[in-house]
């Protein structure tokens, strides 16, 4: 029953943290709505598993983490810097598109595996996301220190991931579909998140980041 409950508790700290509109999740939009779902589903998969080996990274202590800081301080700025290109390019792109077309992040042979695999590393912001619930849970004594609890929190994790960008996947085809909204309209939703998300990064670089230091 507790193992049931740790694995109840990561799928829904992970379900949760997908809903908010994100890169991520309106890339998952974008790609069902543009080549469907099969491709939809590869790139879901590919973001699912590098971040359960953030989840578990986590988990693991901050040791690791600690020890390769500059890893992730390179990280986060490459993450600024491609975020807010791809932010300006697409909106660029957007104004001046004429029909339908596929957005900048989709307009190439890239297998969405790897895309889903290369913007989910590029995204070490889960890093302090799953440091703050996994502790959050411990002082709760929700999820205990042991190997196979977090085996088991981390699989929840990884489930909680597929649901979210899923829901985004049909939830996010179906609006776009009764809207009628043409790739126009995505992307330039698209090109606006990724200005957020690139804002909201070095946010986090600049004041998040000494918070924690």
């Amino acid at each position: 029953m507790t193992l049931l409950i740790v694995l109840g508790l990561g799928w829904l700290v992970s379900f949760l943290g997908q809903l908010p509109l994100g890169t991520m999740s309106i890339t998952a939009t974008q790609i069902t709505v543009a080549e469907g779902f099969t491709n939809a589903w590869k790139y879901a998969i590919g973001v699912t598993l590098v971040e359960l080996v953030y989840v578990r990274l986590t988990l693991s202590g901050v040791g690791w983490i600690m020890g390769h800081r500059l890893f992730f301080e390179i990280a986060n700025w490459l993450t600024v810097v491609l975020f807010l290109t791809l932010g300006v390019v697409t909106i660029i792109v957007a104004l001046r598109q004429q029909g339908d077309k596929k957005p900048v992040l989709l307009n190439n042979k890239i297998d969405r595996f790897l895309l889903g695999v290369t913007m989910s590393g590029l995204n070490p912001a889960q890093i302090p996301f799953w440091f703050i619930w996994s502790s959050y849970l411990m002082s709760l004594h929700l999820l205990h220190p042991t190997s196979l609890e977090f085996d088991i929190f981390s699989a929840g994790c990884g489930l909680g991931t597929i649901a979210g960008l899923a829901a985004y996947m049909y939830g996010g085809n179906l609006v776009i579909t009764k809207m009628k909204a043409g790739t126009k309209v995505l992307n330039l939703i698209m090109g606006g998140i990724f200005i957020i998300a690139a804002l909201a990064q070095l946010y986090r670089v600049l004041f998040v980041h000494e918070a924690l230091a």
